[in-house]
């Protein structure tokens, strides 16, 4: 949303849902990107608390909000959903956004999880922000 994205400083990743977002975090050198946690969706005023709260306590300078894009590269009505999200998250944080690809974060995160031999019962409680992470971690590795 903004030519001005910060090159330094610490971004938060954000793997949008209408129930639940995965967010995860990167260092100031913005190298690599470690998950942070699943926020359970409230209501406005109680989602605006909690990331202006994250914006505070991990000094976050940019959000990289993952864009559902369909396997064939156009975007949906989870794309536009992801946007207008976006939008709100810049207006309440005071915050510029950036937006990154998020196909297939979800099934990496699930595979990777697997891989780490997380109980079934573990992997959807992390799913969210793992995903987050990988999106994250994609778009500083761009």
């Amino acid at each position: 949303m903004t030519n001005a994205f910060p090159q330094t400083g610490r971004l938060a990743g954000i793997d949008f849902g209408t129930v639940r977002i995965g967010i995860a975090i990167c260092d100031k050198g913005q190298s690599f990107a470690s998950p942070v946690e699943n926020y359970q969706r409230r209501d406005l005023d109680a989602d605006a608390r909690r990331f202006n709260e994250l914006v505070k306590e991990e000094e976050i300078v940019g959000f990289v909000v993952g864009l559902p894009i369909s396997t064939d590269g156009y975007e949906t009505a989870k794309s536009q959903e992801a946007r207008e999200f976006g939008a709100w998250l810049a207006e309440v944080t005071a915050r510029p956004i950036t937006f990154h690809d998020e196909r297939f974060t979800t099934s990496l995160a699930h595979e990777l999880m697997i891989a780490g031999n997380i109980k079934a019962s573990k992997r959807k409680k992390r799913l969210d922000m793992i995903a987050a992470q990988q999106m994250l971690q994609a778009y500083l590795e761009r």
